[in-house]
Order: structure tokens, then C-alpha cells, then sequence
């Protein structure tokens, strides 16, 4: 039998395919003109600015978050950056990045991303997502990375337009998930409430 859940989910992968399909279109597009014309895809480097991460002790405490590679770790009174970014691991969890939005602090082992040139923040976020960053390791004990590295990975990166469409249909799909992940683990709570009450 097919629920409300099994229609949503046809209809996302319906939509997902036909945004691929345009996606692969603008790819083959851009690779036309490259050939034409000698120019090769972009690198990060190319389309956007990697900022360092500051130390936060010095800070009194305030509404502002401050993060390092596993989230937030407190909230202080000043910000770094102001916008909508990516952050990066540069030491330790480097395979993890995340989008942030609004003042922020960055610790001083999390790179931010800024100065975007023709590309979508929250689409540089879906690309980090399909970087495989652990194959930029450029240390053989605690993982790192550094901003000469990251800044010299080629990307390929649809229109403006594109960019904006297929973000925001990938963040749709984000919150659906996170909305069924939340009824699945207030299933299991109701389960498991159940079962105890039976075997009291």
C-alpha cells in the first residue's frame, strides 16, 4: 500500500532526477565551451576565499556561536564572520563540513569559507559534501588540511540560476529527513514506553 510517505518520497527522486538531468546538461555545456576556448573548470581557490579560524579566549561571553570541527562549543560576545559560509576542518575531523549562516567564531583548527565569485554558498556546501577530503590528508598522524590544498581542487559549477535550484531542492531533502529521522525516534520512544508499561 502506498502511503503519504512513499508519494513525498517519488516525488523528491522525480525532482532530484530532473534537476541531475539539468545539472549534466549545464556540465556538458560548460565543457563545450572549455574545450572551445582552452579554459578548464575552476578551482575552489578560483571562486572563493578560505579564512582561518582565530582563538576565542580573550572573548567575554555573549549570543554569538563559536565553532570548532565537532559544532558549537560556546557562545561569545564578538563575531569573525557575518554571512553564510562553509566551515572545514583544517586539524582533526576533516571529512565533516557544515553550513553556517549569521555571526559566527571559528576556532583556529576550523577554516571558513568567503568572498564567494559567481557561486552559491549553500551550493560550495552540497560540493564540500562530494569532496572525498581524506584523500587531501597532507599529514600522516592527526588528519589535516591546508588552504594552498583546498584552494587548488577543480570543481564544476553550474549557472548562478542552477546553483540556486538545485541548493535549494537538496535542502528541502535535508529537512524531510531530519523531519522523519525526528518521527522514527518518537516511534521508538512511544515503542519502547509501550513495553514497559506491559512488562511492569
Amino acid at each position: 500500500m502506498r502511503t503519504a510517505y512513499h508519494i513525498h518520497l517519488a516525488h523528491f527522486f522525480l525532482l532530484l532526477y530532473v534537476l541531475l538531468l539539468s545539472l549534466r546538461k549545464q556540465q556538458e555545456r560548460n565543457k563545450k565551451s572549455q574545450n572551445k576556448h582552452g579554459v578548464f573548470p575552476p578551482t575552489l581557490g578560483e571562486v572563493l576565499k578560505i579564512g582561518n579560524g582565530k582563538d576565542y579566549k580573550h572573548l567575554g561571553k555573549g549570543s554569538i556561536p563559536v565553532y570548532g570541527t565537532g559544532g558549537i562549543m560556546k557562545y561569545v560576545n564578538d563575531f569573525l564572520y557575518n554571512g553564510e559560509s562553509v566551515g572545514i576542518g583544517r586539524k582533526g575531523t576533516i571529512d565533516k563540513p557544515f553550513f553556517l549562516k549569521g555571526k559566527f567564531w571559528t576556532v583556529d583548527t576550523l577554516f571558513y569559507t568567503h568572498s564567494f565569485k559567481k557561486v552559491v554558498p549553500s551550493f560550495i556546501y552540497y560540493v564540500f559534501l562530494q569532496i572525498n577530503w581524506k584523500n587531501y590528508n597532507e599529514a600522516s598522524g592527526v588528519p589535516s588540511l591546508s588552504k594552498a590544498t583546498i584552494e587548488k581542487i577543480d570543481i564544476q559549477i553550474p549557472c548562478l540560476k542552477e546553483q540556486t535550484k538545485i541548493a535549494n531542492f537538496l535542502s528541502t531533502i535535508d529537512k524531510k529527513i531530519e523531519l522523519i529521522a525526528l518521527q522514527i525516534e518518537n516511534t521508538q520512544q512511544f515503542k519502547k514506553g509501550l513495553l514497559q508499561q506491559m512488562f511492569v
